[in-house]
């Protein structure tokens, strides 16, 4: 099967609408299409989807799985963020929306004296790193993986979404050294409560298609951790065009294998 459970378009950060997806997808031979809008309910950011248009998008993914529905399977979902005290990522939170599937995903560091993205720009990611943090990198990229680890154990969504998005800037500007000990020793306990937390981890190649790295999320490292573990991974492409709802998928099934996969989860 030909999926893709992490698209997004308009609604959100997206360029083009959920129909042109279905059709471009219906094009390349997809089986399924899944749509994530990017989502912090019941807040909402300028590349978040506005809380008050979440009910437009539900509608609209729902008439298109009427429309197309006898040529691909449309499923509706979100790609819901995780920010402790502000927003959670879970069925509970979106059930008056009924979503099939939620990705969760950290995009924000958040400390005592504020909060910032850590894939927006490199230079607010090292703005945050100096102001938030003394510029002590280190410290930083731990604070991204609590976040994460205290995500996973509320649990309650179905996939976790590009697991060490830390990493999006690493091959234009390295901030530090993803083979030192310490940083290993955060990708093995954020595993293993993937592992606990029983979601399946996507291998993202949006930042490929958009011109950042060379390699998906999580690293191959990183997935062979996974593998290890028997946590269950699928490709997603991350796409906020409609041209590359399959970019980077053929690379990303290479570096699933090279890391010790036999297979991927096609339908959630």
């Amino acid at each position: 099967m030909k999926t893709n459970y992490h698209t997004h378009t308009i609604f959100c950060d997206g360029k083009n609408t959920a129909e042109e997806n279905v059709l471009c997808a219906i094009e390349k031979g997809f089986d399924i299409l899944g749509f994530s809008s990017h989502s912090m309910y019941p807040f909402s950011s300028d590349w978040h989807i506005p809380s008050r248009n979440i009910g437009d998008y539900c509608a609209e993914i729902r008439r298109l799985k009427k429309l197309y529905g006898d040529k691909i399977e449309i499923k509706l979902g979100f790609e819901a963020d995780f920010i402790p005290t502000i927003t959670e990522p879970t069925f509970g939170n979106y059930s008056e929306f009924s979503p099939e599937f939620i990705i969760g995903s950290v995009h924000y560091i958040q400390t005592e004296c504020g909060i910032f993205a850590v894939d927006a720009s490199i230079d607010i990611l090292k703005k945050g790193i100096n102001q938030y943090f003394s510029g002590n990198v280190k410290k930083a990229v731990q604070a991204y993986f609590d976040i994460e680890r205290q995500m996973l154990k509320k649990g309650g969504f179905s996939v976790i979404g590009h697991a060490d998005l830390i990493t999006k800037f690493q091959e234009r500007e390295r901030l530090f050294d993803e083979g030192e000990s310490w940083y290993k020793s955060e990708l093995k306990a954020t595993a293993d409560e993937i592992k606990r937390a029983g979601v399946i981890a996507e291998i993202n190649t949006g930042a490929i298609s958009r011109g950042y790295k060379s390699l998906p999320y999580p690293s191959e490292y990183f997935l062979s951790l996974l593998c290890e573990r028997g946590v269950p991974v699928i490709i997603s492409s991350d796409s906020h065009s409609a041209q590359n709802l399959d970019a980077g998928f053929e690379l990303a099934r290479s570096v699933a294998e090279k890391a010790g996969y036999k297979e991927i989860v096609e339908k959630i």
